[in-house]
């Protein structure tokens, strides 16, 4: 009797393993997808960048000029929105 009930839970071991493999076929994502995603993250750690930049600066110039690079990164990560 013991080696039934340990042959049906292998057997539905086995059958959940098949079924969360072609769960995870279904999540990855195209190589566009990956590069989409890819640099989006970039857009972010850059736009974080020039946040902090903007408050460590007490140049205006410079000040001007990170306020343009951070208004150009919205404008490029509205495409990811």
């Amino acid at each position: 009797m013991a080696r039934g009930w340990d042959s049906k839970a292998v057997e539905s071991r086995i059958h959940a393993a098949e079924a969360s493999e072609e769960t995870s076929d279904a999540q990855r994502f195209t190589p566009d997808r990956n590069e989409s995603l890819r640099k989006k993250d970039c857009l972010l750690l850059s736009r974080s960048r020039v946040m902090h930049d903007i408050e460590a600066t007490q140049n205006i110039r410079y000040r001007k000029l990170l306020t343009d690079a951070l208004a150009h990164l919205d404008r490029e990560l509205l495409e990811f929105a």
